[in-house]
C-alpha cells in the first residue's frame, strides 16, 4: 500500500437519478481527476445484451472485474478517480473498498440522500430527454431500489452526505465517518 499517494477515489451512493453522474462531472473538474462511468462503459460494451436486471448484474460484474486493475493503476499513479458506479449495496462497496486498499488512495463516499419521489421525477425528465445511456422504467426503479442499502459507519468509509430534495449541487454536505 502506497501511504504517500495523494490520489482520491470518489465513490457515489444514491438511488437512480439522485444526481450521482451530475456530481461526478462536478468532482471531475478538479485537477488530475478522471471519471470512470459504469453507464458509459456498459453502453459501449454490452448495450445489446442488457435487457433485464439480471443482464445488468452479469454485465456489471464483468465490467467491475475488468476495470478494477485500471482504476488501481490510475490511483497508484496519483490520478484521482470519480468512480461513477453505484455504491448502493454492501457488496459493491466492498469491491470499492478493495480498490482503496490495493491502491493506497484516500477516498470519499458521496451519499446523495434523495427521496424516491424526487428521483422518480428526475428519472422521468431524464428518460424523456433521451440524453442518458439507458432508459429506466418506474418498475425497474422500484425493483433496483429494493436492493439499496445506505452506507454504514462500520463499513469504514469517509462519508459525505448530501441531504436535499432538489439537487446534489445545492445540498448540505456532512462529512464524517458514519
Amino acid at each position: 500500500m502506497n501511504t504517500e499517494n495523494q490520489a482520491m477515489l470518489h465513490i457515489l451512493c444514491g438511488k437512480i437519478a439522485s444526481g450521482k453522474s451530475t456530481l461526478a462531472r462536478e468532482l471531475a473538474t478538479q485537477p488530475f481527476t478522471v471519471v470512470v462511468s459504469e453507464d458509459r462503459w456498459l453502453s459501449a460494451l454490452f448495450k445489446e445484451e442488457m435487457r433485464t436486471i439480471e443482464d445488468y448484474v452479469r454485465c456489471s460484474a464483468k465490467l467491475r472485474s475488468a476495470i478494477a486493475p485500471h482504476v488501481v493503476s490510475l490511483l497508484s499513479a496519483g490520478v484521482s478517480v470519480v468512480l461513477d458506479f453505484p455504491a448502493n449495496t454492501v457488496a459493491n462497496r466492498q469491491w470499492m473498498m478493495s480498490i482503496i486498499h490495493e491502491s493506497g488512495a484516500d477516498h470519499r463516499l458521496h451519499f446523495l440522500n434523495v427521496s424516491a419521489d424526487v428521483c422518480k421525477s428526475r428519472l422521468h425528465v431524464r428518460n424523456q430527454s433521451g440524453t442518458h445511456d439507458f432508459v429506466v422504467t418506474d418498475e425497474q426503479f422500484e425493483l433496483i431500489s429494493r436492493h439499496f442499502a445506505e452506507p454504514q459507519a462500520e463499513e469504514g468509509f469517509t462519508i459525505i452526505q448530501y441531504d436535499n430534495g432538489n439537487s446534489a449541487e445545492t445540498g448540505t454536505a456532512h462529512e464524517g465517518t458514519r
